[in-house]
């Protein structure tokens, strides 16, 4: 049994069953592939994938508890290299991060810029995606941590810890008549508004429906995106009003808007670091995260880890 075997055969199930796609990503031959599968089913003596002709349509009851532990071996012989590098090349490596565009552009700037600092010569990938596209990433080995406000709990291989609340601004153009009120903002005022807010996957939306829905209200929304820059432009434009997380108004940049402070019609969300349970962390892994969230240092990190691992 070879590695390369398992890697094959996970490529293969990652690709929807299309071996001719897992091929292409792996850089190698689909009759290769399909070679060294047989072979690895004939050494383990159960079928893995169901065939028609050619044509893989399905993984047999065997083959999916064989692709489970498959995927769980190619994990740690990763973490087995990266024990080694710890030791052989204590500064240097690499570290991918998956987030959300709200998150990489307003949130980690300064974590980004000390930690490269700290550590010039690793390699710093930033990955940006929907919620559930970055926790995706690191399942699959594709991202070493996921930050995002969303999704990270539904997925049971990914340890959860939290970083920091946050809550959300109106933003009209400046002038607009909400900037006048002779109160504190309610819901019915944002309401009268066409309104122009994150896209329901995104930066703590269904906190803003929950907050609508319990006042027995229904917004307007004509605009949604995943992007704040996008949300304040068609603002700009005087589309809408905006529903926006507050760290994403910038008073010196975005001058030719107004932000009004909306934290008592929300509840507040929470942004969250995800970890794969079983993932080997270099040491400057554990750097970046208490950089980014300095009540998360090492012990507090590998304690959640290992308290999930025990679960």
């Amino acid at each position: 049994m070879k590695l390369q075997q398992l890697r094959y055969l996970v490529e293969v199930a990652k690709q929807g069953l299309n071996v001719s796609e897992a091929a292409e990503k792996l850089h190698t031959s689909q009759p290769g592939i399909s070679k060294q599968i047989r072979l690895l089913e004939d050494e383990l003596g159960v079928q893995i994938f169901i065939r028609n002709g050619k044509r893989v349509v399905d993984v047999t009851a065997p083959g999916k508890e064989i692709l489970r532990i498959s995927e769980r071996m190619l994990m740690q012989a990763q973490n087995l290299k990266r024990i080694g590098e710890d030791f052989i090349n204590v500064e240097g490596g690499s570290l991918t991060i998956a987030t959300t565009h709200t998150q990489a552009r307003y949130a980690l700037p300064a974590t980004i810029h000390n930690f490269m600092l700290r550590y010039p010569k690793v390699r710093l990938s930033i990955k940006q995606g929907s919620p559930t596209q970055i926790s995706e990433m690191v399942v699959e080995g594709a991202a070493d941590i996921a930050i995002a406000t969303e999704g990270i709990d539904h997925y049971s291989e990914l340890a959860m810890l939290e970083c920091y609340n946050w809550n959300r601004s109106i933003v009209v153009p400046v002038g607009h008549p909400l900037t006048r009120l002779d109160h504190k903002i309610t819901l019915e005022d944002v309401a009268a508004w066409p309104l122009i807010t994150y896209d329901f996957a995104f930066a703590g939306r269904n906190k803003i429906n929950q907050a609508f829905e319990a006042r027995d209200i229904t917004p307007n929304v004509v605009l949604t995106a995943i992007d704040s820059d996008v949300i304040k432009t068609y603002v700009g434009l005087e589309l809408g009003i905006g529903i926006l997380a507050t760290m994403a108004f910038e008073a010196d940049r975005d001058q030719q808007l107004v932000a009004i402070d909306a934290s008592h019609l929300f509840d507040d969300s929470t942004t969250r670091i995800g970890i794969r349970k079983d993932a080997y962390l270099r040491g400057y892994a554990y750097d970046f995260i208490e950089l980014f969230a300095p009540h998360l240092n090492r012990k507090v990190v590998q304690a959640a880890l290992m308290c999930d691992t025990e679960e």
